[in-house]
């Protein structure tokens, strides 16, 4: 009977000894997304800066406000597939921008186009001029591509991307933002970067928490009960 009430008592304080190690976890994320926004919005909040003066390092350059010269090279446009937009399916196209007096080339994802399948698309319907000065944000390159198809990857890999472009790629992508454009059938829905917010990591918290005090409070009385 003794080891049954000690059993009664140990089992609902070991989940609550769990559930708060998770709660405190939770705590630790938030003050990772704070620490995070922090950073965001002071790389927005910085003047347009051109592309070319970014650090090498991506993650010191990454979602800073930029501008870019140069000439867009149609010809080798990239589809970005699998992308939605409100429901409905279709692709990002990512097209390269040739930089003014340089030989490397920067992805500029122009935006997102409706495709029926989110992978193919008539890419004659979307382009714009050839000449462009582009502004937007800059974005790393992340994943790794599984499914070769030409002119298509369903990840920013920039390894298959530079593979399908024939051209040096740069180490940063840059996401074209809304501009006079932007309502005009033939241009693309430009993306604009989410406003920082900080997840349900709080939410989360208390709910662990909280499981915690039912955990303790149950095992007591279960305990209480036994006896």
């Amino acid at each position: 009977m003794r080891l049954r009430a000690f059993l009664t008592l140990a089992v609902p304080l070991a989940f609550a000894a769990l559930f708060v190690r998770l709660g405190f976890w939770q705590l630790s994320r938030l003050e990772q997304k704070r620490a995070f926004n922090a950073v965001l919005s002071a790389r927005l909040a910085a003047p347009p800066a051109d592309v070319t003066t970014l650090p090498s390092d991506t993650a010191l350059g990454h979602y800073r406000r930029v501008t870019a010269s140069g000439t867009m090279l149609y010809d080798h446009e990239v589809v970005y597939a699998g992308r939605s937009r409100e429901g409905s399916p279709g692709v990002d196209l990512l097209t390269p921008l040739k930089l003014d007096g340089r030989d490397t080339v920067v992805m500029v994802n122009r935006g997102w186009a409706y495709s029926f399948d989110a992978a193919t698309i008539d890419k004659t319907r979307w382009r714009e001029k050839d000449s462009a000065r582009v502004a937007g944000y800059t974005e790393t390159f992340t994943g790794k591509e599984r499914s070769a198809v030409p002119g298509r990857v369903h990840a920013l890999d920039r390894t298959a991307i530079q593979a399908i472009v024939g051209l040096p790629v740069a180490p940063y992508l840059i996401v074209q933002t809304s501009d006079s454009a932007r309502h005009a059938d033939s241009i693309p829905v430009r993306l604009e970067i989410a406003a920082p917010n900080e997840g349900p990591h709080k939410s989360y918290a208390i709910q662990w928490f909280s499981f915690a005090l039912v955990a303790v409070v149950g095992g007591v009385a279960l305990s209480r009960r036994s006896r």
